[in-house]
């Protein structure tokens, strides 16, 4: 998935009804996190299991919203009921993967100057 430079990536804490679809997660955007979901902005929101995300997102055209399930895993959140938290490109790339973003480490130590 290629999201345009400038995108500001949204994660809503908590758990949502994967049930929703477009007008009930807009509905989210709007009041849980007191944002327009047709900024531009993806927002992306887990299920109670913690298996399941879905993402929101406005492309200029039309309201887009996909999908990702983990066969093995759980998507790594933080532990707040409300809110939102902003997410890097590389954060979003990670997560979606099922790696833990939040202490991501280098493979290399790094080097003294």
């Amino acid at each position: 998935m290629l999201i345009p430079s400038g995108t500001r990536i949204w994660l809503a804490a908590g758990a949502t009804d994967m049930r929703r679809g477009f007008d009930g997660l807009a509905a989210l955007v709007q009041q849980r996190l007191g944002a327009d979901p047709f900024s531009g902005h993806l927002f992306i929101f887990r299920g109670r299991r913690g298996d399941r995300v879905k993402l929101l997102w406005w492309d200029g055209d039309g309201m887009c919203l996909l999908a990702k399930r983990l066969e093995r895993g759980r998507f790594v959140w933080p532990q707040a009921a409300d809110g939102s938290i902003h997410l890097s490109a590389a954060q979003l790339s990670m997560l979606l993967e099922g790696i833990d973003w939040r202490t991501p480490r280098r493979s290399a130590p790094e080097l003294a100057a």
